[in-house]
């Protein structure tokens, strides 16, 4: 990694510059790569299956240029996209290709992230040249791709138990379908017929992305296309050294830590060292734990997507997220560490778990050098639910899988928001209709977890709790972190209150209190309640009885509190990442 970093600064010489006046002419290629992307992101929600890509877009597309740098991104999954730039490296692999190829891929240890998330990558030939001027990518997390427990996400000790890992292999050539691939796929996963339509969705995606440079191509040339595309990315890496600069020099350090790895009690060690140079960034993760037994190790993608994404949260501005604006940013990850395993480690909460420690400590570590912008931490945790097992009714195997949204940290001028999906997530909630229509579910309760935000000048998010009842024999899983201890306040403020897992297995039977990952097989009646943290405050609280404004707030936003602020305005957690979309309600984004 320090060899890449160093190729990059030598590689800055020499490099074409804008010519004069032609800034508005590279913010509309901006924005044309964006929207092919987005476009994508489109097509995938609205012709995909499964809940959880159709209602709760968990999945991500992005544009990347022939030597497989990022170009442009949609406004997805910040832990899907700031790790797709290495499953493209991984399926660049495999070339030479041809027109209407498609690789696909999941294997953490060759550009994947974990198993659920199956990756495509397309390339775009615009001339008759034979070889590529653009990748498209998608990336999308099925509900089921095999395993022990239905979801995938099983307490594994080795990536074996996780489900069917996948290199990069062709799913498609010059347009066909590779049938052999996509048989064995389909035989190792619980729900073949939902995973099959899923696929083609992603496959539908391809095409849309390819389509819509290929008709940039005609008006402009393949050549302007790929000349504009280098240039952001120099663009973007000007904006970024700009602003690394205005920053603080110095070395800053924070740990925090899982509150286990779901197999054994002990917790989890996340350690960084953040130095902060004239104009470049190098985020060291020396001190971690060594991999664990459990399935919370993070690969080097996720933890470079973390460490990336806070940053570029702190930065603000309004810059290109591509290639260019990662290359100032370097990052350490030890081999054999937490935040960086050897196979055959298990992986699939590192992705969901880990990813957000990794956020915490981060911002935990620029909350030093930049006390006046960064809030407290916010939720932490996924809060990962996934039900598997037989519909009643028709016979036919189910997967349901989603993750619960939190209250976000209270920052310096604004308290923070309640019931929201943040940091590498940014997903929506399943709307309570499709759930229930969609599985042998019922939801008891949706609700705002009043009083769960850290206490402080300035109010930590409130979290959710989300009831179901079983109305089918199930296996249950849950993967959830921070229920042994809050996310911290800062500057005086409380931590939030740790989320909770509760098990009714009858109706006539007391609650019990569950582990934060667990899994059990249940009997059809069973109640399962998953409670999410609230986030942590900021300042110490003053003693004074509540005014009749902060009331009024309340009654009128429901207990969630909004940002506030001027300059960096309101919280990172909403506003200064380009990789978010707009909640609606709790746990919820806006539908487009």
């Amino acid at each position: 990694m320090r060899g890449r970093a160093r190729s990059a600064r030598r590689g800055a010489r020499g490099r074409e510059k804008p010519r004069p006046g032609e800034g508005v002419r590279l913010a509309l290629y901006q924005g044309l790569f964006a929207a092919a992307a987005e476009e994508m992101g489109a097509t995938l929600m609205r012709t995909a299956h499964s809940p959880n890509i159709k209602e709760r877009l968990d999945h991500s597309c992005a544009v990347f240029d022939p030597r497989g740098r990022l170009v442009a991104q949609a406004a997805h999954i910040p832990v899907h996209l700031g790790s797709l730039p290495r499953a493209v490296e991984a399926a660049l692999e495999l070339g030479p290709f041809r027109d209407g190829d498609t690789v696909i891929l999941n294997d953490p240890f060759a550009g994947g992230t974990h198993l659920p998330d199956l990756t495509l990558v397309s390339p775009v030939l615009l001339t008759r040249s034979g070889s590529p001027d653009f990748f498209v990518a998608t990336r999308a997390h099925h509900a089921d791709i095999g395993g022990a427990a239905p979801g995938s996400m099983p307490l594994a000790r080795e990536v074996y138990e996780e489900g069917l890992r996948i290199p990069p292999v062709f799913l498609a050539r010059a347009g066909r379908p590779v049938p052999d691939v996509l048989r064995l796929l389909l035989a190792n996963v619980r729900t073949p017929d939902e995973r099959r339509a899923d696929l083609d969705a992603q496959l539908g995606a391809q095409a849309t992305g390819a389509r819509r440079l290929g008709e940039w191509a005609r008006r402009r040339g393949a050549a302007e296309l790929r000349r504009a595309a280098a240039l952001l990315m120099d663009h973007a890496e000007r904006c970024v050294r700009a602003a690394i600069g205005e920053l603080p020099r110095g070395t800053f350090r924070f740990e925090d830590a899982l509150d286990d790895d779901g197999l054994t009690p002990e917790p989890v060690r996340i350690a960084a060292t953040l130095t902060i140079g004239a104009d470049r960034v190098r985020v060291d993760f020396t001190g971690s734990s060594p991999q664990t037994a459990g399935p919370v190790n993070a690969v080097e993608p996720v933890t470079r997507a973390a460490a990336s994404y806070a940053l570029r949260c702190v930065l603000g501005g309004d810059f290109p997220v591509n290639d260019g604006a990662f290359r100032p940013i370097e990052v350490i990850a030890p081999r054999g560490t937490v935040v960086n395993p050897l196979p055959p480690a298990a992986v699939s909460a590192g992705n969901v778990e880990t990813s957000q420690r990794i956020v915490d400590v981060v911002l935990g570590a620029l909350a030093q050098a930049l006390p006046d912008r960064v809030p407290a931490a916010s939720y932490g945790t996924m809060s990962n639910l996934l039900i598997g097992g037989t519909e009643p009714l028709s016979g036919r195997p189910f997967a349901y899988y989603e993750t619960l949204a939190g209250g976000h940290g209270a920052g310096p001028g604004w308290h923070g928001a309640s019931a929201m999906q943040g940091h590498m997530t940014n997903t929506r909630n399943t709307p309570i209709e499709s759930l229930e229509h969609a599985y042998p579910i019922r939801v008891l309760a949706t609700r705002i977890r009043r009083g769960s935000g850290g206490q402080g000048r300035f109010r930590g998010g409130d979290g959710i709790e989300r009831v179901v009842e079983l109305l089918a024999r199930s296996r249950v899983t849950v993967i959830s972190d921070r229920r042994s201890r809050g996310p911290y306040g800062l500057q005086g403020g409380a931590a939030g209150r740790p989320g909770e897992n509760l098990v009714q297995e009858r109706r006539d039977a007391a609650p019990r209190l569950m582990p934060g990952k667990f899994q059990i097989d249940l009997r059809e009646g069973a109640v399962l309640t998953v409670a999410s943290p609230g986030g942590g405050g900021f300042g110490a609280p003053r003693v004074r009885p509540l005014q009749a404004a902060d009331k009024a707030e309340d009654e009128n936003s429901g207990g969630t509190h909004t940002a506030r602020g001027s300059g960096f305005v309101g919280s990172l957690l909403q506003r200064a990442s380009a990789m978010r979309r707009v909640p609606a309600n709790p746990g919820s984004r806006k539908r487009k």
